[in-house]
């Protein structure tokens, strides 16, 4: 078993309006039908995953950026309690990418955690993990049994919002991810061609500044 891992490419849903002719995107939604499923905000940051004496961009071994100082800092302070094997998969919003964020939270906002067996945790455990590890989750937009129209008919503030994200709310394998999770994403998401890490890094905001 691999010492680290890449963080999956998340499929998108059938009507998602902002997948490009590269993305991956769900045929049907099968594998969600009389599943429980837990939505979330989908956070237009860098994903980063957090092991216990390890940090890594979605690329593993993707070279600095300064972008990248906190959510380091905030590992060093906390990775003696990721168990070893285990890996915490969540997005660094220091920097603004295509959406300025005003009040956040937390720079880092947590998504998924894998274990020693790489199985990602049902969302109840992430969440009581999240807790003891001090870590912040997204915001939760709708949890219960999957229905369709129900979802299709979420609103979205696409000015502020990047989208939202779908998973089963039970505990799966790193293999079953495809099947497990799903994205919307905003129409025109990115509205740039200069890619955010070739910029002058642009701090998001956090709630206690404004």
């Amino acid at each position: 078993m691999s010492e680290y891992y890449k963080y999956p490419r998340t499929p998108h849903l059938p009507w998602s309006p902002g997948g490009t002719s590269d993305d991956v995107r769900q045929a049907d939604m099968k594998n969600f039908i009389n599943r429980e499923v837990v939505i979330t905000e989908k956070m237009d940051g860098e994903n980063t995953s957090l092991y216990p004496s390890y940090i890594h961009a979605r690329s593993i071994d993707g070279r600095h950026h300064p972008s990248r100082d906190w959510v380091k800092r905030l590992h060093a302070s906390m990775s003696y309690q990721i168990p070893q094997g285990w890996r915490v998969c969540g997005e660094n919003l220091f920097a603004q990418h295509a959406i300025g964020y005003k009040e956040l939270t937390s720079y880092f906002h947590a998504f998924a955690i894998f274990n020693d067996n790489n199985v990602c945790l049902g969302w109840a455990d992430t969440v009581e993990m999240l807790k003891t590890l001090g870590l912040e989750h997204p915001k939760v937009l709708y949890q219960g049994i999957w229905d369709e129209k129900q979802v299709r008919q979420l609103t979205v503030p696409t000015d502020t919002m990047e989208g939202y994200v779908v998973r089963v709310t039970d505990a799966y394998a790193f293999d079953e991810f495809k099947n497990s999770v799903a994205k919307w994403v905003r129409p025109a998401h990115v509205q740039t061609d200069k890619h955010w890490m070739h910029a002058q890094i642009v701090p998001n905001k956090l709630k206690e500044d404004s």
